[in-house]
């Protein structure tokens, strides 16, 4: 059996079923919907999900932000050395030490003045030497909203894009004393009873240092600004990050944006130089390397999980798309682990 694909349900010409094969399908239907619902809350227990209020921090806001330095969080907090995930986003900025630091399964460097960026449900582990120290800034999706400011605002920044190679930042000898003056200022204000206009600074400051970091960039993500393709390109991400487990094929997603399946994958030429196909594949060959880091986990059962009912089928497909098989990548994994 290839692909299953919820969209297949549409193909049938219901005019010529009668009422029992359109009941069956009905409850085809819902179980798939239900198998769907049953895997999102499946991969909550598939590796520990740090909420903020879940952190030991000196200094947060309603559970919707939090600023600590290095040695105060590490100590706080001794689970974050293994893999996990975060449900808000999380800046680190690395004044001194070393170590190395694993996110979405590329590791890298921990160097002096380097500041990492991750997203909302981001893979991460690192092993860091005792010698480091620098800031934890972690802050909620709905951080800026709050003040009015809307979080669509991050998308501007190529290092927090899903599809970015680089998500750690060198900073040049001009950038590092602003940066470390910004990160200065945070702790400073929320040292004492935050207010809105404390929230307003530290908001602002977040957004320099993402500015600051992102004018270091030199090969982000060609991301386009041309009004209407820019905008259908950001949707199509969200589409792929709501809808990936159940829609495979680009034309299932040109559907929901109501445009063609050319013109999208014109749009995702121009703004990514990827086609629509192979940010769909990534989507999915990423959930899978995440799910495979899991021993617990049989490749039949993430196989399943992912909606790919032929086990075979799914091997050929991340083989293909990564140059291994799943269980070779799990034991290349666990080696750079142990």
């Amino acid at each position: 059996m290839g692909v299953f694909r919820l969209n297949t349900i549409e193909s049938f010409n219901t005019s010529k079923l009668d009422n029992r094969n359109i009941d069956f399908m009905v409850v085809f239907t819902e179980k798939i919907v239900i198998f769907i619902r049953e895997y999102r809350s499946r991969m909550k227990d598939l590796y520990p999900t740090f909420d903020i209020n879940n952190l030991s921090t000196c200094n947060s806001l309603n559970e919707i932000f939090s600023i600590d330095q290095f040695s105060d969080y590490l100590t706080g907090n001794p689970n974050t050395a293994k893999i996990h995930r975060h449900s808000f986003y999380h800046l680190t900025y690395f004044v001194n030490g070393g170590g190395d630091n694993v996110i979405d399964f590329k590791m890298y460097e921990v160097l002096p003045q380097s500041i990492f960026f991750m997203r909302p449900g981001q893979v991460h582990s690192w092993d860091l030497h005792s010698s480091v120290e620098g800031y934890v800034i972690n802050f909620a999706p709905t951080f800026f909203d709050q003040l009015q400011i809307s979080s669509s605002i991050l998308d501007e920044f190529s290092f927090l894009s899903i599809f970015h190679e680089d998500q750690r930042v060198v900073l040049s000898e001009n950038k590092k004393d602003k940066i470390n003056n910004c990160f200065q200022q945070i702790l400073a204000e929320s040292s004492n009873e935050i207010n809105r206009n404390s929230q307003i600074i530290i908001a602002s400051a977040i957004l320099q240092i993402c500015g600051w970091a992102s004018e270091e960039v030199q090969n982000g993500l060609p991301i386009v600004e041309t009004g209407y393709n820019s905008l259908i390109f950001k949707q199509f991400i969200e589409q792929i990050e709501h809808n990936f487990l159940e829609l495979k094929m680009p034309k299932d997603y040109a559907a929901l944006l109501h445009i063609t399946p050319s013109h999208l994958n014109f749009i995702c030429k121009q703004q990514s130089n990827l086609s629509a196909g192979e940010l769909i594949r990534d989507r999915i060959i990423l959930e899978a390397k995440r799910m495979l880091v899991n021993f617990k986990l049989s490749v039949s059962a993430i196989a399943e999980m992912l909606n790919y009912y032929d086990s075979s089928y799914f091997v050929k497909f991340f083989k293909k798309n990564t140059g291994l098989t799943p269980e070779a990548f799990r034991k290349q994994y666990y080696k750079k682990q142990h």
